[in-house]
């Protein structure tokens, strides 16, 4: 990594309209993926590097946290030098670290957030801790303006499926959220049930492209909240699998694609009622669940037919990485507010 440079002033406001870039050296290490990026102020993105763990974490059909905080220790110094690297950008022009500093794995959050410490307290740089999920929201904002608060923003991942009124960057209610297992952790039990591997959700769309997506009536849970139950449709997947066993790779494609359908449709009539309590029209779907091109295409299309805006992150930001990190402390940078890297701590179940 190249060297760190201790500089002789102290930390002070970052001039936001100097003529200078402001860059932000983002890192990200909640859960699974090591990554760091390289931004500025404009949301222009100059290195996002990830290094994922899924290779590792497959064997075991799910997230192992002490094996994970372990290989974010041997992955953390490579990849924030390959992206100081690929930006061509040297420490000392950093203005400002942002690291995820919770919800997440606390082995995980820890590794991260000590390095990025480390860094801000030996070259008396800014540091911001940044909430993951307000991250996963602002992955929008590196796409340049196409949404601006007030909407709805759903974060819907592996760990976490939410709905938020987001009055202002930086102002945000939570609405509704799962009473049990986020989206993504339950296309990951259902993948086991049927044999897939892991992380569930690839192999799901996969199998589902295959499928006949109303072959089977999975029902909406709780169909009048907005609060969702995946558990629920999980139980009636195994249920149903356990009345009607599956004999053939079309019954098991059959099956992915009514899973993925009842998932997306569920997530899309969560989101009606949130626009219909709020009165908002535009509806941002964020996190690692939005990846997924049928979902994508699912919303598309039911937004279409109800007048209501969807609006999704580049692919490439969906998944947790630390561009999304460094976006996210754009706003704290504009009213220069910081953090003391002596204190900054981690907080595994933070909310936003």
């Amino acid at each position: 990594m190249p060297d760190v440079q201790v500089l002789t002033r102290d930390r002070d406001e970052v001039r936001m309209n100097s003529h200078k870039p402001i860059y932000i050296l983002g890192i990200e290490s909640s859960c699974d993926e090591t990554s760091c990026a390289v931004i500025d102020s404009s949301f222009n993105v100059y290195s996002n590097i990830v290094a994922s763990q899924v290779e590792i974490h497959s064997r075991y059909g799910g997230v192992v946290p002490e094996i994970a905080s372990r290989n974010h220790i041997l992955k953390i110094y490579p990849i924030v030098e390959e992206a100081l690297t690929k930006a061509a950008i040297h420490l000392s022009d950093i203005d400002a670290i942002a690291v995820t500093n919770g919800p997440g794995l606390m082995g995980s959050l820890l590794v991260g957030l000590v390095f990025a410490c480390g860094i801000s307290y030996a070259s008396k740089k800014n540091i911001i801790g940044v909430n993951h999920l307000e991250g996963h929201l602002s992955a929008i904002r590196l796409s340049k303006d196409i949404l601006k608060p007030p909407f709805i923003g759903m974060v819907v991942s592996g760990g976490h499926t939410n709905i938020y009124e987001v009055a202002n960057w930086g102002s945000y209610r939570q609405i509704g959220t799962t009473l049990d297992d986020a989206a993504g952790e339950a296309f990951d039990k259902v993948a086991r049930v049927l044999n897939l591997g892991y992380p569930g959700g690839p192999e799901i769309e996969r199998c589902a492209r295959l499928g006949d997506e109303d072959s089977i009536p999975f029902p909406i849970v709780m169909p009048d909240r907005v609060d969702i139950s995946f558990s629920g449709l999980k139980t009636f997947v195994i249920d149903f699998i356990k009345k009607n066993p599956i004999k053939s790779e079309t019954d098991r494609n059959n099956l992915a694609a009514s899973f993925q359908k009842a998932v997306a449709r569920t997530l899309f009539e969560k989101a009606e009622i949130a626009s219909k309590m709020t009165g908002m029209k535009r509806i941002l779907f964020s996190g690692g669940v939005a990846f997924n091109n049928y979902i994508r295409e699912y919303f598309e299309k039911r937004s279409r037919e109800e007048g209501i805006e969807v609006f999704f992150p580049e692919k490439r930001f969906c998944t947790d990485n630390a561009a999304m990190i460094a976006a996210s402390a754009v706003r704290r940078l504009e009213n220069n507010s910081f953090d003391d890297p002596l204190t900054l701590s981690a907080n595994p179940s933070a909310e936003l």
